[in-house]
């Protein structure tokens, strides 16, 4: 019996949320609620299994942004650690980026109340933006390198090896697709990279949790939801034109987006244009009498 499906039966032992983190002790009690949470527990156990994200005994920051995304990665991550099946110590950091009217009491109260170790780190990176870029700018891309450059920092100050992101599965789809149509490049979401300095690595371990699932998850945890005012509020972003089209297709041919995912993860260099990845000019038809080789 391999790793994975003796942990399954583990899980499938378990029919409610007794005996879970305290973070799940309002959590619904249905049957609708469990296979939702087995289902989001078995695609992050997958994602960090296949791709090596554990190193027993380090330390992972886990970024909480206060949205759904974050609140589920979390609670996930602290799910698994309570059951014996993620060896990391976890620390739970929210940036506060001095946005207007950010409410900094909600993140501190959710994690005290649940004993959930944290750091909560004031950085004005809001007036920064909103300083270097005009009205009507999108500001994501460079809200995103600082807040990045910071929780880099902060995890080197907390010895942690790891920062650990929300993105999901869509997320990567958008990201694929924005790259296709704008960037000219097949590139996607990485579950796992290292920062240009080399010293943390970034894991995103929900890239295979489909985004309705974790929205659907985040609202029967009744989670605090902060809404993002600086880029959420903000229309015509690329990015909304990429996650409109795939829900339309999604809609059209329901299954494609878990197809598309796990295209990401089935590529053939021989059948792209990619010469750096093929050897294309070294390609030759066999010599006469010789057993051609297939590719």
């Amino acid at each position: 019996m391999n790793e994975i499906v003796a942990k399954d039966l583990i899980e499938e032992s378990a029919e409610d949320v007794s005996g879970a983190h305290p973070i799940f002790r309002n959590a619904p009690r249905s049957v609708e609620f469990n296979k939702l949470r087995k289902r989001l527990i078995r695609l992050t156990r997958e994602a960090i299994e296949k791709f090596g994200m554990v190193r027993p005994g380090e330390r992972w920051l886990v970024a909480l942004s206060g949205g759904k995304d974050s609140y589920g990665l979390l609670a996930l991550l602290l799910d698994l650690k309570w059951r014996g099946l993620l060896p990391v110590e976890l620390l739970a950091c929210n940036l506060d980026r001095g946005q207007p009217n950010f409410p900094k009491h909600i993140l501190p109260d959710f994690l005290n109340a649940n004993g959930i170790a944290h750091r909560i780190e004031y950085q004005d990176t809001y007036s920064v933006v909103t300083d270097k870029l005009p009205a009507g700018a999108t500001y994501c891309s460079l809200c995103s390198r600082l807040r990045r450059g910071h929780l880099y920092r902060i995890a080197r100050e907390e010895g942690c090896s790891a920062l650990v992101l929300g993105h999901h599965r869509e997320d990567s789809l958008e990201t694929f697709f924005m790259n296709l149509f704008h960037g000219g490049k097949l590139a996607a979401m990485p579950p796992k990279l290292l920062n240009d300095e080399g010293d943390v690595e970034v894991l995103r371990p929900l890239i295979y949790c489909a985004e309705p699932d974790l929205a659907k998850f985040a609202e029967q945890m009744a989670f605090p939801i902060i809404p993002c005012d600086l880029c959420g509020s903000q229309d015509g972003l690329q990015r909304n034109a990429m996650k409109a089209m795939l829900n339309d297709i999604e809609q059209r041919m329901p299954g494609r987006k878990d197809v598309m995912i796990h295209a990401l993860g089935n590529i053939r260099p021989s059948h792209m244009l990619d010469p750096k990845l093929f050897d294309f000019l070294g390609l030759q038809p066999a010599a006469s009498g010789q057993t051609p080789t297939s590719d």
